[in-house]
């Protein structure tokens, strides 16, 4: 058994005295019952009434505080305005004011002589003072800071995905709360609720300020304690335990959920169909990809039907100006399919948030077809959306979940099933439509998400590296499925992807950003040839070197020259892309006239296929990839420190213009 860290008594023994200070004055209470004559306190007349009138003032207020502080909650946590913190400071206020000093205000706003209570009273006839209704607007007052406390918490919580994937399906914002935001939030909201309706129950000081002691219209509970205190103080003990074991009993059921957490749509280890495991085929210590096979040969169990006929037959082409962080023109024909890549941070997210509307670093211009949709709202855009984790909603089945876009459109709901279910069958998840996303592996999940997405009939598909948590195998099967549903596509579809495979196998052009800028925009074939940034050269499995152009080659950004057999005019700034399969690895300085070879040591030897990749380092050139037979590297005798000799010929290598 594990040893156990020691708690320094300087911190165990106040903390022990805390939770002595709490506890003993309930264990008075407790202790001082009687026990025996509780039944006959409790089924008094007055405390009966009591009770009953507790009862209805605290689920009045319950409902008040329901009825407004969500959507307070809500604009809390989710929307930036001038004073929020003024207003999260009126919230937290009714929690650390006196209770009398609450009933004051109440009164000097509300009461006769009050700010609104003589126009309460004239124009609508409503006197809340002394009334029961006062008792409501006092409980109301003190209680509803903790359903707000809470739900904002949990609000903050819930990642925006999820509303904003619901908004480019088609739902509109209030559907939106009302059925993503609510269900996902509904463990802070019912710990809210239960602890408003508690301090309700237990109100006192300000309802006996504000609304008086009257019995049957304003003495609740409280108050018939603290008349019971100067006439039967048993009695008032035996109430007093009736509302601690109410107050205990919430607390309780509650484990210590203030603000709970929204509920997450991943999957738990441990779970059946626990998260895929990407392969890596390719190893990562190099940071270059090869270009495999396009072709897979998928199961046909698991692609039914490869091209399915568009229910929503039309053809949209792509018009858009973005301005912002990302600046570029697009245009597209229908049918289009635009692979977006560039490194980290060159702007493909905001890119695709820009067509949707969903962000203010960048703005769109947007027309698909004939219709401009640049003043429309996410949710008549008709573009579908799918984030990189998919962002499944939790708390709907794969079938639901796939039905969501159609029933926002108004889609009757079992012409939305049927439909739904349809496009998890051609994805191969057919028989998991029962099951909730935290019952789905992670490839399982991405693959509804796909189906939610072509479900829902958009114009513009918008998917942001949809196949990066499925393995090998998976991949393959959804790729081939994916490009049979985007060969019979009536729009245009935008691609996110870091998969060399994905942007040749899946896109009829590739958009390469840099900086949120266009760096190139041209067909795979021509991108694979002449790639123009260093990144995708490297993505594609190549050697990149940035340089200047010479009379017979490049003279390289980190040093070092390159002999081309097509050099660009001297002074150009250019890339050179030479294959890892062009490079020639010797242990000794090979003989002949070589025009370009260098010294160098190997630095790691990575697996790719049935090949393996050499990355070697040297002081008179960039770093170099080359890739080789397993049997050449045994002939060789290579490993990490090994000298070697690297060599190029002239004619493999590929300057292209910057």
């Amino acid at each position: 058994m594990p040893n156990r860290p020691r708690t320094p008594l300087a911190l165990a023994v106040p903390a022990l005295l805390a939770v002595a200070l709490l506890l003993l004055p309930l264990a008075g209470i407790l202790a001082r019952t009687e026990w025996g004559e509780i039944g006959t306190h409790l089924s008094r007349p007055g405390t009966v009434e009591a009770l009953k009138l507790s009862l209805v003032v605290s689920f009045w207020a319950l409902g008040l505080s329901l009825l407004l502080g969500v959507p307070l909650a809500w604009l809390l946590a989710r929307v930036p305005f001038r004073g929020k913190a003024f207003v999260r400071s009126l919230v937290l206020l009714p929690m650390v004011l006196p209770p009398t000093v609450g009933g004051v205000a109440l009164l000097l706003a509300f009461g006769r002589r009050g700010l609104l209570g003589p126009w309460l009273e004239h124009t609508f006839g409503i006197v809340l003072p002394f009334h029961t209704s006062g008792a409501v607007l006092s409980a109301t007052f003190v209680a509803m800071p903790f359903l707000v406390i809470s739900l904002e918490g949990a609000l903050a919580g819930l990642r925006p995905r999820y509303e904003e994937t619901a908004a480019s399906l088609g739902a509109s914002p209030l559907r939106v709360f009302g059925t993503v935001t609510l269900p996902m939030v509904a463990p802070g909201l019912l710990a809210g609720a239960a602890l408003t309706w508690a301090r309700a129950l237990g109100e006192f000081g300000a309802t006996i300020t504000f609304a008086g002691n009257l019995p049957g219209t304003t003495q609740t509970l409280p108050l018939e304690v603290y008349l019971l205190l100067q006439d039967d103080p048993e009695a008032a003990t035996s109430v007093s335990l009736l509302l601690l074991v109410i107050a205990m009993t919430v607390l309780v059921a509650l484990r210590g959920r203030f603000a709970a957490a929204p509920r997450s749509g991943r999957a738990a280890p441990g779970t059946p169909g626990a998260a895929d495991v990407p392969g890596d085929p390719a190893g990562s210590g190099v940071g270059a990809v090869p270009l495999p096979d396009t072709s897979p040969s998928p199961d046909p169990e698991q692609d039914p039907d490869p091209a399915p006929e568009q229910e929503d037959a039309g053809r949209w082409a792509l018009h858009a100006e973005v301005d912002g962080f990302v600046r570029l023109v697009l245009d597209a024909e229908p049918g289009t399919t635009i692979a977006v890549v560039g490194p980290n941070g060159a702007g493909k997210t905001t890119l695709l948030r820009a067509l949707l509307g969903l962000t203010p670093r960048a703005h769109a211009a947007l027309s698909l077809g004939d219709t401009d949709v640049t003043a429309l709202p996410p949710h008549r855009r008709q573009v579908a959306w799918v984030p990189q984790d998919g962002a499944l909603f939790p708390h709907l089945t794969a079938l639901a979940n796939t039905a969501y876009g159609l029933r926002a459109r108004g889609v009757p709901r079992a012409e939305a099933r049927r439909t739904a279910r349809m496009w998890l069958d051609r994805l191969g998840v057919g028989a998991l439509a029962g099951r909730r996303p935290t019952q789905l592996s992670g490839g399982q999940a991405q693959r509804v998400a796909l189906a939610r997405a072509l479900a829902a009939r958009p114009r513009l598909l918008l998917l942001d590296e949809p196949l990066a948590a499925l393995d090998q195998t998976t991949r393959a099967q959804v790729r081939h499925a994916l490009r049979g549903h985007l060969a019979g596509f009536g729009g245009v579809c935008l691609i996110v992807t870091h998969d060399p495979v994905e942007a040749v196998s899946l896109a009829d052009r590739v958009l390469v950003l840099e900086d949120g800028r266009a760096l190139q925009d041209a067909s795979p074939a021509e991108v694979t040839r002449h790639p123009r940034s260093p990144w995708v050269a490297r993505m594609l499995g190549r050697n990149a070197w940035p340089g200047t152009a010479t009379g017979d080659g490049l003279a390289l950004a980190d040093g070092g020259t390159l002999v081309a057999a097509e050099p660009l005019p001297a002074g150009a700034e250019a890339l050179a892309v030479i294959p890892p399969e062009a490079v020639a690895v010797h242990r000794e300085r090979p003989g002949g006239s070589p025009r370009n070879v260098w010294p160098g040591t190997v630095r790691e030897i990575t697996t790719s296929g049935s090949r393996l990749r050499v990355l070697v380092t040297s002081d008179h050139v960039p770093p170099l990839v080359a890739e080789i037979t397993p049997q050449a590297a045994a002939d060789l005798g290579l490993a990490d420190g090994t000298p070697v000799w690297t060599g190029v010929k002239a004619t493999e290598v590929t300057v292209v213009p910057l």
